[in-house]
């Protein structure tokens, strides 16, 4: 008896399988102790399945209902575009501008936006081919390290008040953050977009660094940093999400 009130729980597999005319989806698990049911969901953004489950409920119950809306998950995900991938011949926007990427060459330097004989713009890529994926992302966070910062710099300026630090990273749920210290988190994709939207993120955050919340004295410090705020929120509202279905 004591053994048995020791055992140890399974963990929760991270991803669940569901199978569907002839179709296979992995199906991310998540286990939320707030939820109240069990609910499914299909990112418009990243084509990634959901599952989340109450605290309580059981792995072989979840299975079922993921299970039971195969024809669900595969109509959702027959309406998420294709990726565009990191690779030659792909057309990738920088700072809303599209660029083709080729790879310049085998022998090893810096990867650089440019335009090619016919005077279109490209990102090239030189090295090893196997690698051109990662070097076209690490060149466009860095790109977007360096616009990040100039743009905090001329908004904090405005302000008054500085930022602790400036990071970049591949957030998925927000596109900016500030915390309380004052440190700046930005989405790197944005140097994807029209460069007035980086700017009106810059704006955005650095107006926290006074107003930590949505307040009308948040917002009226946002535009009067960045008077594009509303074209800049329409933009992300309607083209935002194609940004994380990039590389």
């Amino acid at each position: 008896m004591k053994s048995a009130l020791f055992r140890r729980v399974p963990a929760d597999p991270p991803h669940l399988k569901v199978c569907y005319e002839g179709q296979s989806f992995k199906v991310a698990l998540k286990r939320r102790p707030t939820a109240k049911r069990i609910t499914l969901r299909v990112s418009h953004a990243t084509g990634e399945v959901v599952l989340t489950i109450p605290e309580r409920t059981d792995v072989g119950l979840a299975q079922k209902f993921a299970d039971s809306h195969g024809a669900w998950i595969a109509s959702r995900l027959a309406k998420v575009p294709d990726r565009v991938l990191f690779e030659p011949g792909a057309l990738v926007p920088l700072r809303g501008v599209p660029h083709r990427i080729v790879h310049w060459s085998s022998i090893r330097g810096l990867t650089q936006a440019a335009r090619d004989s016919a005077g279109e713009p490209i990102i090239a890529v030189t090295g090893e081919a196997t690698h051109v994926a990662r070097r076209v992302r690490d060149f466009l966070e860095a790109e977007a390290k360096r616009d990040f910062a100039l743009a905090v710099k001329k908004h904090t300026a405005q302000l008054g008040q500085p930022a602790k630090r400036i990071t970049v990273r591949d957030t998925k749920s927000r596109w900016g953050s500030c915390s309380a210290n004052g440190a700046l988190n930005f989405s790197w994709r944005l140097i994807m977009a029209p460069p007035f939207v980086l700017d009106y993120l810059a704006a955005h955050e650095v107006a926290h660094l006074r107003e930590l919340n949505h307040s009308q004295r948040f917002w009226k410090i946002t535009y009067q940093l960045c008077p594009r705020t509303d074209e800049a929120e329409a933009w992300l509202k309607t083209y935002g999400s194609a940004l994380h279905r990039i590389g």
